[in-house]
Formats: C-alpha cells, sequence, structure tokens
C-alpha cells in the first residue's frame, strides 16, 4: 500500500506543477496585491479542491462528471469567470494602476480568497479528473471511500505548497515586479493568459 501511495503522490504532484489556470490567478492577485493576497488566493483554491473532493467521496461529482448539461453549465460559469478575470487585468494596465504599489493599490472586486475559490469550484475538469483519474491511484489497502479521501487531502496539501511556495518566490522579486513598465508587461501577460484559460475550458471537450 505504502508503493502504491508514493506512486499516488508522484502523479498528483507532476500534475499539480503544470501550469494551468490556479497559476495564473495567483501570478494575478500576488503580483497586484502582494504575497499576502497571494497566499489568500491559494487558500481559496485549497479550498476549492476540498470542495471539490467531498463531492466526489460523496458521490456528487460522478452526477456533474457524467452530465452533458451540468458540465457545460459550470464549464461556461468558469471560463466566464477566467475571462473577467484577465479582461480585468488588461483593463488595469491600460488605466496605469501597474504605478502603483502592491501595498497602496486599491482593492480589487471580490477578495483574493473568493477569486482562487470560485475559479476553482468553477473548473469541472476538478470533477472529472477526481472520479476518473483518483480511483486508480487509490490504494488497495483502503476502501474506496478512503483512499480517495486521502488522495483528494493530499492533492490539496501538495498544491498548496507548490502555489504558496510560487507567491513567496515572486515576493523575493518584488523590487523587479513593482518596476511599472514590468508591472504592465505582466497585467498584460496574465490578462491575456486568463483570457486563453478561458476559452481553452470554454471550448474543453466533455
Amino acid at each position: 500500500m505504502f508503493v502504491q501511495f508514493l506512486a499516488a503522490a508522484g502523479v498528483l504532484a507532476v500534475l499539480t506543477m503544470v501550469p494551468g489556470p490556479d497559476m495564473a490567478v495567483t501570478t494575478k492577485r500576488a503580483l497586484t496585491s502582494g504575497w499576502r493576497d497571494g497566499l489568500r488566493t491559494v487558500g481559496g483554491i485549497t479550498a476549492g479542491l476540498l470542495a471539490w473532493g467531498v463531492l466526489t467521496v460523496v458521490g456528487l461529482a460522478a452526477v456533474l462528471a457524467a452530465s452533458t448539461t451540468a458540465y457545460t453549465l459550470v464549464k461556461l460559469a468558469g471560463a466566464s469567470y477566467l475571462a473577467f478575470l484577465g479582461v480585468q487585468a488588461l483593463w488595469n494596465s491600460r488605466r496605469g494602476r501597474a504605478e502603483a504599489s502592491p501595498a497602496s493599490a486599491p482593492p480589487q472586486a471580490g477578495s483574493a480568497w473568493r477569486s482562487g475559490f470560485v475559479s476553482n469550484v468553477f473548473n469541472p475538469k476538478i470533477a472529472v479528473f477526481y472520479t476518473g483519474l483518483l480511483p486508480t491511484l487509490a490504494p488497495s489497502g483502503l476502501s474506496p471511500q478512503a483512499g480517495m479521501a486521502l488522495l483528494v487531502l493530499l492533492h490539496a496539501a501538495l498544491t498548496f505548497l507548490w502555489l504558496g511556495s510560487y507567491v513567496m518566490v515572486l515576493a523575493r522579486a518584488r523590487a523587479f515586479f513593482e518596476k511599472p513598465a514590468v508591472r504592465r508587461a505582466m497585467d498584460r501577460v496574465t490578462g491575456v493568459v486568463l483570457i486563453g484559460f478561458g476559452v481553452k475550458v470554454a471550448t474543453a471537450q466533455h
């Protein structure tokens, strides 16, 4: 069972480190509002994973994964939110908001935690991932529910550690990212990336 757990941990670690919408949302918040909001965003993302984990263990995520209509509705809601964040970043750079430091920048709409949570909980790929892949990785020595719950907790912990470390790396390079030209460029890049992920989510096949 221990070997199976290590193998599952390796797969989850690789999948966690692959850049995706979570990293883009985290980058936007950390560069715009500072490392504290960056970590709050990571906390929201982690909470979103745990919410999906609970739904998976009780079987509701399987219903979503099997329903084309439900999947499409959640997919479009998530894509719209990512696109909104991307447009917001582009608008901020156009208005010159990058001139302000993270400490003095006015608060953005909604909390950092909610940004992370909403972007994650409206990603139906997590439901498909949890109901399709996790059962194949669960250690055979545990009940299916216990094995799934263990892997969900492991995935949430890896996500928090990985994205949290990423936020702190950004914080250590704060002086560089606070340069107006760099801030404008990063706003534009993250804005385009978020819109791109929104399009990718919206056009993803069930």
